[in-house]
């Protein structure tokens, strides 16, 4: 290896030249994109990292192999992916997540990264490269186009020097790795000793098991590294939506990437799906490919005559989610402006939201005030520590707990008194009106809110909330969002709880089109909504609050909150 450090002033061409690209918008890049940019300098600028250049400068020489040459967005992440390391040897990126519209280039991706990894310039012997995707086609599909390379009379000679192929395998005859198509057939894994996994499509997989099989077998070989490659899909609640909330994290919460590269390119909105000029921001590839435009152009036209007949053509060429059936609470450039600073709120009425699912779990407070259109929100949460999911959630609660947005409990439950406690001291600073939570909930809370003066007996106090109290207030929040009228301060687990939380049509129990919509957790057990659903229940009595006004109250000690 022949590693050279680099920082942000001296980035090899193929990842400044691709940066410059971005941060230019010609052709045009999404806002995901210009965040990926911005981190990555960050990045550089941050840490001490190395790129092996004589190593890229080999594998780049590949491409002479194919039918084509590598665009700039392929060659950085090649860059950044396969040759970048931290200062122990390890890969700086193990993970590379490549969400981007059909006919970007893949599939030619993950056939020149395989090639490039089982050859003989990968210092790493014995670098095993499995495919895997949901159906036999997907997973054996850049398997095959490295075959049909090989088999190409005006190159066999010459390669097969370096490589040994099957119908099944292909195998580098001096790295001795193995390239192989997988499906998600559990049988034959236990022998797996990848270098490289690779995942094909994801947006196919409902549950993320067979993933998880198949990582874990990482770890015999040095440098494990893990590809996830996909157009969008209509498949909620799957992996590919854990894989995209983590990427948003990473890019605009400044969440810790612990390896994981986030590569998204899709349209900022759905208005610019009628705007050919932004079409290259779901497909890096656009100005390089003119049967490519011609053909999306062609689709197109389809799609706006029968929308119906060419559902598919808004996800997998545009990168969004074509279906209305389930979808977000609202765009995360509107969450980001709930990023406002609070107004001095002391004195001033407030109704107070709670969500207590379970007892070993998460429990969340808001308390929710209101000026005019404005609302202000304080949110606090509670973590179980002992809770039997606590492993999986991937955000950092616990620099939350420092923060002062959520506190940990290190015992086996959350007691309901320590929310009684919470309210009691909130009551000391603010004027509350009205208590609202889950009706189905009350009883796990009900001795400890009537010790702090809270009895549902008493309706003008307490509301035990219905589904279709908070369908009453979809519409209300869904305003808020869209006139930018929500304040929260810089409250990250309040916007993590409300990016994991879909609006369903109601229409989907009812069974007519009500028009109607409530809420539901995209992924029940890793991605919580505690905190946001406590949002909601302060909101379905903020009625409560009319006709008051803040008051100008003497200074009192400081209550931690």
């Amino acid at each position: 290896m022949s590693f050279e450090r680099v920082t942000g002033a001296n980035l090899p061409p193929e990842i400044g030249d691709y940066l410059a690209i971005v941060e230019s918008d010609q052709p045009r890049a999404c806002k995901d994109q210009h965040a990926l940019a911005a981190y990555v300098r960050r990045v550089f600028d941050t840490e001490e990292l190395y790129i092996d250049l004589q190593l890229l400068e080999k594998y780049l020489k590949q491409q002479r192999y194919f039918s084509f040459s590598l665009f700039p967005w392929q060659q950085f992440q090649l860059a950044l992916w396969c040759c970048t390391f931290r200062a122990d040897g390890m890969p700086r990126w193990k993970t590379l997540f490549d969400l981007m519209a059909r006919g970007a280039g893949k599939d030619g991706t993950i056939s020149f990264v395989s090639w490039c990894m089982i050859g003989p310039y990968n210092p790493v012997p014995r670098y095993d490269v499995d495919i895997c995707a949901t159906n036999e086609e997907q997973a054996k599909r850049p398997v095959d186009d490295v075959i049909e390379l090989l088999e190409d009379p005006a190159r066999a000679a010459k390669l097969n020097r370096f490589f040994y192929h099957t119908k099944e395998v292909v195998q580098g005859r001096a790295n001795r790795g193995k390239l192989r198509g997988r499906t998600n057939n559990p049988q034959g894994r236990d022998g797996m000793r990848s270098g490289m996994v690779i995942f094909n499509e994801v947006h196919a997989y409902t549950n993320s098991a067979n993933i998880s099989v198949f990582v874990s077998g990482q770890g015999k070989v040095a440098q494990p590294r893990v590809g996830v490659f996909s157009s969008n899909g209509d498949v909620n609640d799957g992996p590919l939506d854990d894989y995209i909330a983590q990427a948003e994290r990473i890019l605009y919460e400044g969440e810790p990437d612990r390896g994981f590269l986030p590569f998204l390119c899709r349209l900022d909105s759905k208005s610019e799906i009628d705007d050919p000029e932004c079409w290259s921001k779901a497909n890096p590839s656009w100005a390089y490919l003119p049967t490519l435009r011609r053909e999306t152009e062609d689709e197109y036209h389809d799609w706006k005559k029968n929308p119906e007949l060419n559902g598919n053509f808004v996800s997998k060429r545009m990168g969004l989610r074509a279906g209305l059936q389930e979808m977000k609470v609202t765009d995360y450039d509107k969450l980001l402006r709930t990023k406002r600073e609070l107004p001095e709120l002391r004195g001033w009425a407030c109704t107070v939201g709670i969500d207590y699912a379970t007892l070993n779990d998460w429990a969340a407070i808001n308390l929710h005030f209101r000026r005019g259109e404005e609302r202000f929100d304080i949110n606090h949460a509670w973590i179980c520590t002992k809770g039997p999911y606590i492993e999986r959630i991937q955000p950092p609660w616990r620099r939350w707990c420092e923060q002062g947005l959520c506190t940990a409990i290190d015992e086996q439950t959350i007691r309901p008194q320590l929310l009684a406690e919470y309210i009691a001291d909130a009551g000391k600073l603010y004027r509350i009106v009205k208590l609202a939570a889950d009706t189905y909930r009350w009883p796990l809370l009900s001795e400890a809110m009537q010790a702090v003066g809270f009895d549902a007996n008493n309706r003008e106090l307490v509301k035990l909330i219905r589904p279709s109290d908070i369908m009453r207030i979809e519409p209300v929040i869904q305003h808020c969002f869209d006139s930018g009228l929500f304040a929260w301060d810089d409250n990250p687990a309040l916007r993590w709880a409300c990016n994991n939380t879909k609006r369903v049509p109601s229409s989907r129990k009812i069974g007519s089109d009500t028009g109607n919509f409530y809420y539901a957790k995209i992924e029940p057990k890793a991605r919580k909504t505690d905190p946001w659903m406590a949002l909601v229940a302060s909101m379905v009595v903020e009625n409560a609050l009319c006709g008051f006004q803040p008051l100008s109250l003497p200074p009192i000690g400081a209550i931690t909150l």
